[in-house]
């Protein structure tokens, strides 16, 4: 079956069908990382976004149950090299192109991946189309070009949880893997985890579309994770008694989400220790007083080199975002602690006198490198530095 991706310059790739026999539209995007498609997929930051992968071959270790990243997939529609013919793992239950197709999402292979990245990172972020279906070259531009795009709208309210919960109350779910050694023998190798910390300070996470990876890195520091939706004003946030805030990731354009800014423009009023990852981190930035804007091509994978300005420590980060803070427009009370590297955007910022830190890119890193999760315990020793 025949698929193809045309995108609104009017370039059009043809290649073989996977999953779903289904048509969307998406902002067009490339992915750096060489592994973790299932938890890209399923990452809520991608919602409005066809990913492409760079690495050649994916699929080859399938699709299992327990490395999802959200309540379900939220990418429009995939685009890679190669799908592997062999599902090869001790872990897998299914195959990415039957995962695909069970949840509505196409998917591409066999186009020239290098030449669709090369042309993104030349000309920028392009909206495009993908489509499993019978649809000619002239509709499949025409519906890349007639799509509104990212810039202006609101995909948080789509993705964030309607209502509030606390993040596994009986511990089933957040604790690390830990792997059979040797000849021991272990009737549920799949679920064998290392202890858990006792949950000994409570804390309110805003779901902007937050990973599932950071409520576990979050209860393994020894948090107790209330979690609320996105439009939950202040207030009621507070009324949990919570000793610090998390701000989560999440999809589309930061500006689009004034009432998300003034939730948190009220939190830091109120003096409780914040921090921020990703969209977070652009929320408190427009919060501050900032404004952001959106990247040619922007980060999405798991090499992005990030420099600590008072360290001078290098970390290699794991990314997805397509707009940034501009720190020209920051107040002189916040510092920017943290630059990419590559092009010298903004990574991370620390309030000056108030408890409140944020970064970029993502220290719960799934996938990609754990250079950065000790940001999870420094946001615990700044509460305890309270009295939290």
């Amino acid at each position: 079956m025949n698929a193809i991706l045309a995108l609104e310059d009017g370039t059009v790739f043809r290649g073989k069908a996977f999953g779903a026999r289904a048509t969307a539209c998406g902002e067009v995007c490339f992915n750096t990382s060489m592994t973790g498609y299932q938890e890209i997929l399923t990452d809520p930051s991608y919602k409005g976004q066809i990913v492409t992968m760079t690495y050649p071959e994916i699929g080859n270790y399938g699709v299992n149950s327990q490395d999802v990243e959200s309540w379900r997939p939220h990418a429009a529609g995939f685009v890679i090299r190669e799908l592997s013919p062999v599902v090869s793992n001790w872990r897998a239950e299914l195959s990415l192109g039957e995962y695909l197709a069970n949840n509505g999402i196409p998917g591409i292979e066999g186009i020239d991946t290098r030449a669709l990245t090369k042309k993104l990172r030349i000309g920028g972020a392009l909206k495009a189309l993908i489509s499993t279906e019978s649809i000619t070259d002239a509709q499949a531009i025409d519906g890349a070009r007639q799509w509104p795009g990212l810039v202006g709208v609101d995909y948080v309210k789509e993705v964030t949880h309607r209502e509030p919960f606390v993040w596994d109350e009986h511990d089933k779910d957040s604790a690390s893997f830990n792997l059979v050694r040797g000849l021991a023998k272990v009737a549920d190798a799949r679920n064998l985890r290392d202890p858990l910390p006792p949950a000994d300070i409570p804390i309110v996470a805003y779901d902007f579309g937050m990973k599932y990876n950071i409520l576990r890195r979050l209860r393994q520091r020894g948090f107790r994770v209330q979690v609320v939706p996105a439009t939950t004003p202040a207030a009621d946030a507070l009324k949990y008694k919570p000793a610090g805030i998390f701000l989560s990731n999440g999809p589309g354009d930061p500006a689009a989400l004034g009432y998300a800014v003034q939730a948190v423009r009220d939190l830091i009023a109120s003096g409780i220790p914040i921090f921020g990852i990703c969209l977070g981190h652009q929320i408190l930035g427009q919060a501050f007083g900032g404004r952001t804007f959106k990247l040619k091509f922007g980060h999405r994978g798991g090499n992005q080199p990030v420099k600590d300005l008072a360290s001078g420590k290098v970390e290699i980060t794991s990314q997805n975002h397509g707009f940034a803070v501009d720190p020209v427009t920051l107040p002189s009370d916040v510092a920017v602690d943290r630059i990419n590297l590559n092009d010298q955007t903004v990574e991370g910022m620390r309030h000056k006198t108030k408890p409140i830190f944020c970064v970029q890119y993502h220290p719960e890193a799934s996938p990609g490198p754990h250079d950065s999760t000790p940001l999870f315990a420094e946001f615990r020793e700044m509460i305890e530095r309270r009295g939290g």
